[in-house]
């Protein structure tokens, strides 16, 4: 059998290690500033776990684009994108709901990763990265759990029978009398909430320490946006009496020192838009009420457009890095 690993990297593949090796070098600058600032020992050891992670990815990601001969990309670095002597930004139960949401972000990416990977070498290291999600996950969610900070889905009767739907009225949401949330239905939106309330308090941060104009309006810009959908899922939730979560305005301090560059904080906001984006897509296709099915349509055209603006901006001032694309085959014939 000849040997995989000297199989050059199919696009998938290297469409995955590209884009873990930028995610991983802005976590680094990150994590390096969330631990100088974290005052809670659970917090502290989740980041310092979560840091030799993105550490090691980084080396090895590093190995395997310099075995390809590979530009390594520039990603991000603690010189240009990092402040670490900043006060403060957020508190400390905003570092642990942050480090729930990204594992939760990571076990989603790394399985798709995985997925993709044909390579013995690259399927072994996103195998690997998807076990160590897990465990961060885990971690997270036992420290939240443990300070009673942990939200957790409604809970709804158990039924005490099978039964099967009747009336095609099941699928009527806009008009005649609504059928009440079904358990998947309630999860993406609770998931949802909860991931625009964290969002939006990030934007927050991130308005308050812009140094570019436009960008800060661009953040602001941002939370309005996540506010809107959070008010249309509250008041889905509380339709059929079921709890929202609730958003706190603890989460910031007052801090108008950038820890980060402009530059690295766009490049997580339109990667958070995107994730968002594929969460909704999974939300549409899981829901069976029309009226859902529109808000979530409506709802990723919105973050598109602001995903755009913000790539935009990001074109603007020279700080998008072009990932692998496919030769330019009218460019090459008109050298």
């Amino acid at each position: 059998m000849a040997n995989e690993s000297a199989v050059q990297l199919t696009s998938a593949e290297l469409s995955q290690i590209w884009t873990s090796y930028l995610n991983d070098t802005a976590s680094i600058c990150i994590l390096k500033y969330f631990l100088k600032t974290c005052e809670d020992p659970d917090a502290h050891n989740i980041l310092e776990h979560a840091l030799k992670l993105s550490e090691g990815h980084v080396a090895k990601l590093t190995t395997i684009f310099n075995g390809e001969d590979y530009p390594v990309p520039a990603g991000f670095s603690e010189n240009q994108d990092l402040n670490i002597e900043a006060p403060r930004l957020f508190s400390d139960q905003y570092l642990l709901h942050f480090m729930f949401q990204m594992s939760q972000i990571s076990l989603n990416a790394y399985s798709v990763a995985k997925s993709l990977a044909v390579r013995p070498d690259i399927d072994a290291y996103f195998a690997e990265c998807l076990q160590e999600s897990k465990e961060l996950d885990t971690m997270a969610k036992q420290a939240l759990l443990s300070k009673g900070l942990f939200v957790r889905s409604p809970f709804i009767p158990y039924p005490d029978k099978v039964d099967y739907v009747k009336k095609q009225s099941f699928l009527t949401g806009w008009f005649g009398e609504r059928r009440p949330l079904l358990s998947l239905e309630i999860a993406n939106l609770y998931a949802n909430f909860q991931r625009n309330a964290l969002g939006s308090a990030t934007l927050v941060g991130f308005s308050q320490i812009a140094q570019t104009k436009k960008v800060g309006q661009f953040f602001t810009r941002g939370k309005k946006i996540a506010d809107k959908h959070n008010e249309i899922f509250g008041s889905i939730l509380r339709e059929d009496d079921l709890p929202v979560p609730m958003t706190s305005d603890t989460f910031v301090t007052e801090s108008k020192v950038p820890p980060f560059s402009d530059k690295m904080m766009l490049f997580i906001v339109t990667a958070l838009i995107g994730l968002g984006v594929g969460y909704y897509g999974t939300s549409i296709s899981t829901s069976l009420r029309r009226d859902l099915t529109v808000h979530y349509d409506r709802f990723i055209h919105e973050i598109l457009k602001y995903s755009e603006d913000g790539a935009n901006l990001l074109i603007d001032h020279g700080w998008m890095e072009e990932p692998p694309r496919a030769s330019d085959r009218d460019e090459l014939a008109n050298d």
